[in-house]
C-alpha cells in the first residue's frame, strides 16, 4: 500500500494522448473521463482532447483507474492503476456498416442439466474486422444474431481487442428471435458469448441462422448424446476428444441449410482441464499462468483436454476449439467489474480479462484471482452455486483482488498492465 501511495504521490495527474488510427492524426475534441473502480465505480474526472490529440486528467485517489475515450460515439478503455502518469489510446473512426467485418465462427456448447429436462447452450461469436483503412463498425445494430425459438438468456457478454468483456445485453429486433449487440466492433477480433437454456423432453431441432458468412459453425455436446444432422447440413466430425464430441461445418452462408437435432442427455465433463491449461501455458497458450487443480478447477468447458494445433495454424477451428474448452470464459454478471455510464447513460459492467500472456509473480496471482471470479460467475449461472454461497466466495475474492490490484500498480509498470487484461 505504501508504494500505492507513493506511485500516487508521484502522479497526481494523467496525461496522454488520442490517436485516430484511420487517418494517423490527432484525434481533436474526444471525450476523455477518469472512471474509480471503488465506492461506487463512478466517474471521477473529464475533459477534452486538445488539437494535438492531448489530454490530462486530474486524479483524485490512489486507487485503480481506468481512462475511458470516447470518439465517433465509439468508447475504447486503457487501464490506469496507481502510479500512472500517461496513457495513450488508440480510436477509430466509425460508420453503422464496414467493409472487411465477417464472422470467423459460431460455437454452441450444449449440455443438459443434471434433471435432464433444460438444454444449456453456451454460444460464442468471433467476429473479425480486417478493414482498410482500419475503422469501427458500431450503430443501431452492429452485430445481429438469432436465437433457437423458446430460449430463455441467462446471461451475455462481449469482449473486443484489447480484453475488456463487458456484460452486453441483446436487443429484440422485432423479427422472431432475432437480436442485436450494441458494441462496437474495433479492428481485431471481437467476441461475443451468449448463455440460454431452452426446455428440453429428450430431443430438440435446431436451426442455426448466422447473419453474415461464417467461416465455421461448430457444435459441441457430450459424448452421451447423439447429434443428427439435417438432411442437407455440411456437418462432419471434427474432434480427436475421448470424452466429448464436436461437429464443425465449413464456411457457410446465411441462406444454407445448417439444422441438426440432439437427444439424449448429458454434461461436459470438467476434470483435465487444468494439466491442459497448464500444457498449453508452457508453449504459449491463451491460459498461461493457469495452476489450478483439476478437482477443482470449474472454467466453461474445462476437463476436454488439449487441443492440436491451438494456434490454428493448421486446422482454423482449432483456434475456436481453445478458447471454448480451455480459454478465456467470459464472466455473465458483474464479478469484479465497474459500473460505468456510457454516453446514452446507460450502465455497462466492464470486467478486466484474463490475457494469453505468460506471466509470474504478482501478474500469475493476478490472473488467477481473475479466473477464480470468472469460474465463480459460471458456476452460479449453471446451478452449482446457491445465492449464500456465490456471495460469499465473491465477497472473497473481490477484496484479494483489490489488494493484489493496489500491490501492484505500485510497482509494475502500466503496460504490463495492460498485457493482463487489467
Amino acid at each position: 500500500m505504501a508504494a500505492a501511495l507513493s506511485g500516487f504521490a508521484a502522479a497526481e495527474s494523467i496525461t496522454g494522448t488520442v490517436i485516430n488510427k484511420t487517418n494517423n492524426k490527432p484525434a481533436a475534441g474526444d471525450d476523455v473521463v477518469l472512471i474509480r473502480l471503488a465506492q461506487g465505480m463512478q466517474e471521477a474526472t473529464r475533459t477534452k482532447t486538445d488539437a494535438k490529440g492531448r489530454f490530462t486528467l486530474d486524479v483524485p485517489d490512489a486507487g485503480v483507474h481506468l481512462v475511458r475515450v470516447t470518439h465517433d460515439k465509439a468508447n475504447y478503455f486503457r487501464p490506469a492503476p496507481p502510479g500512472t502518469q500517461s496513457v495513450d489510446v488508440e480510436v477509430f473512426d466509425s460508420a453503422p456498416k464496414v467493409a472487411g467485418v465477417s464472422s470467423e465462427a459460431d460455437v454452441m456448447r450444449i449440455q443438459t442439466d443434471e434433471s435432464g429436462k433444460s438444454l444449456r447452450v453456451v454460444e460464442n461469436f468471433f467476429v473479425k474486422n480486417e478493414s482498410n483503412p482500419p475503422k469501427t463498425q458500431f450503430g443501431e445494430r452492429p452485430f445481429e444474431f438469432y436465437l433457437p425459438a423458446g430460449a430463455v438468456v441467462e446471461g451475455s457478454a462481449a469482449l473486443g481487442p484489447g480484453g475488456m468483456p463487458v456484460q452486453a445485453s441483446p436487443v429484440p429486433l422485432g423479427d422472431p428471435n432475432h437480436f442485436a449487440f450494441i458494441f462496437p466492433i474495433r479492428p481485431g477480433e471481437t467476441r461475443f458469448q451468449i448463455t440460454y437454456r431452452l426446455p428440453y423432453s429428450g430431443n430438440l431441432k435446431f436451426a442455426p441462422k448466422p447473419t453474415m458468412v461464417t467461416d465455421t459453425v461448430a457444435v459441441m455436446m457430450p459424448k452421451s448424446m447423439s447429434f443428427q444432422a439435417g438432411p442437407s447440413a455440411p456437418y462432419a466430425p471434427a474432434t480427436e476428444e475421448t470424452t466429448a464430441q464436436t461437429f464443425v461445418a465449413r464456411n457457410v452462408s446465411p441462406s444454407q441449410p445448417l439444422e441438426f437435432t440432439v437427444s439424449g442427455a448429458g454434461q461436459l465433463p470438467r476434470d483435465n482441464a487444468a494439466a491442459s491449461a497448464g500444457e498449453s501455458a508452457s508453449a504459449g497458450g491463451p491460459q498461461a499462468g493457469g495452476n489450478a487443480s483439476a478437482a477443482t478447477d470449474t472454467r466453461p468447458g474445462g476437463g476436454l483436454g488439449t487441443p492440436i494445433d491451438p494456434e490454428g495454424t493448421n486446422d482454423p477451428w482449432a483456434k475456436y476449439k481453445w478458447w471454448i474448452i480451455g480459454g478465456l470464459g467470459l464472466a455473465m454478471a458483474a464479478g469484479a467489474g465497474v459500473m460505468l455510464k456510457n454516453s446514452s447513460g446507460q450502465a455497462t459492467t466492464v470486467l478486466p480479462a484474463a490475457q494469453a500472456v505468460q506471466v509470474t509473480g504478482p501478474a500469475a496471482l493476478l490472473a488467477s484471482l481473475k479466473e477464480e471470479l470468472f469460474a465463480v460467475e459460471t458456476d452460479r449461472l449453471e446451478g452449482r452455486l446457491d445465492e449464500e454461497e456465490y456471495a460469499e466466495q465473491k465477497a472473497a475474492l473481490e477484496v484479494v483482488l483489490k489488494r493484489a490490484l493496489s500491490r501492484r500498480g505500485g510497482s509494475e509498470a502500466p503496460a504490463k498492465a495492460t498485457q493482463a487484461g487489467l
